[in-house]
Formats: C-alpha cells, structure tokens, sequence
C-alpha cells in the first residue's frame, strides 16, 4: 500500500517515556496517599487516557481523576516530558519518509503542548508537518476526534492513502473507527495479544521493519 499521509502516535512509537510518564503517576498517586514503588506496574498508563487508566487500575472517580491529572502535568511539565528517549532509527527513518514525499503528523492522546515541546526538544519536529493532542481546556477526547482534525483541517479525502502508526489498542481502535488503515508496533507498550484483540491489520516487530511497509 502507498501511504501518503502518516499519522505517528508519540509515546511508545516515537519515544520511549517509560521514566517520565510512570514518575508523574507516582507523583499524582502520593497526592492521595498511594505509594507504588514499582514502576512497571505503571507501563499501563503509557498510551491510555490517564484519567480512563486511573479509574480501571486505582478505581478513581471523575473527580479524584480530574484533580491527579492535575498533579500529574505539575510533575510532567517541571521534568517528566524531559525524561524520555528517541527510539534508536526513529530520526533516520522520518527523515528517509520525508523525502520520499510523504506527509508525516503526530496523533497523541498526550497534551498537544506537551507533545510540540517534546518533539522540539527531541529534535524531531522538523519532520512533521503538524501535531495533534488533547487541548489544554476542554473535554478529553477520543483519539477517533483528534484523527478526525486532522482529516478535516487537510481536506483528506481518500483514506486509504492514510494510516495511523502505534503501539496501543488505542491507535487501532481510533483508525477503525474513522476507517483509517493501521500498523501496530511491538516495540513500545502494547503486546501483540492487545493488538490483535484491537483488530490490527498489520502488525511489525521492529523499526526496520516499520519503514520498509511505510515505503
């Protein structure tokens, strides 16, 4: 398939923000009197809602979700969005993509603030034309809404052009459910069991491997 319009989830995908993301859970968590030590009981929260994660693992109200995503983007914003590693061959790889001509966007369930300043910080804005994420006022979205900006402010009208790249059940059910082509990735937070729960179409290991589809 010729792709020519990709959209790229962050976390899990592009970066690895295992560090960042599970210390500021740990930081919203104390704010109520919860201590988890062991960060890998935190991987869950990488790529959910953060509020959808809080209520399924540590049966949070609205509300309590509300108030510890605020703690959350206190601790995100002072260093956890610095606490992040590029995927080795992730900057090679866009940068191989731009100049084949195709158009490349970041589609995040993360603040789109935060993402911009990551992606700059990273060095890797230079190769998206555009980002998308969750505003800072205002009701979450579903990813579905957010790939459908996108969709709607680049006057996409043939989707079978597009497709939406990411690690978590997320990704593919938000591509469902705009009827949007997608490739599930390995190498960050989703298993393939998730993935192929969530219907993936096409699933690959490794970088490499990712490319050579996206070309």
């Amino acid at each position: 398939m010729a792709y020519q319009w990709i959209f790229f989830d962050l976390d899990g995908t592009l970066t690895d923000p295992a560090v960042g993301i599970t210390g500021g859970v740990q930081y919203a968590l104390e704010k109520f009197g919860i201590y988890e030590a062991d960060r890998e009981k935190l991987y869950p929260f990488i790529g959910p809602p953060l509020t959808e994660s809080l209520k399924k693992y540590y049966g949070f109200s609205i509300e309590q979700g509300t108030q510890a995503a605020v703690y959350y983007r206190e601790y995100y914003k002072k260093q956890g969005m610095y606490e992040n590693v590029v995927y080795e061959g992730i900057p090679e790889m866009l940068g191989r993509l731009k100049d084949a001509g195709k158009r490349l966007f970041v589609v995040t369930l993360k603040g789109e603030n935060f993402a911009r300043e990551i992606l700059e910080h990273f060095h890797l804005m230079q190769y998206f034309e555009d980002v998308f994420g969750q505003r800072v006022d205002g009701l979450e979205m579903r990813k579905s809404q957010i790939l459908e900006q996108v969709v709607e402010k680049y006057g996409i009208s043939d989707l079978s052009q597009t497709v939406m790249v990411g690690d978590r059940e997320h990704d593919i059910f938000a591509a469902k459910e705009m009827g949007i082509p997608d490739i599930g990735v390995l190498y960050g937070y989703g298993s393939r069991e998730e993935l192929e729960q969530a219907g993936a179409k096409r699933i690959v290991k490794g970088i490499r491997e990712l490319e050579e589809v996206l070309l």
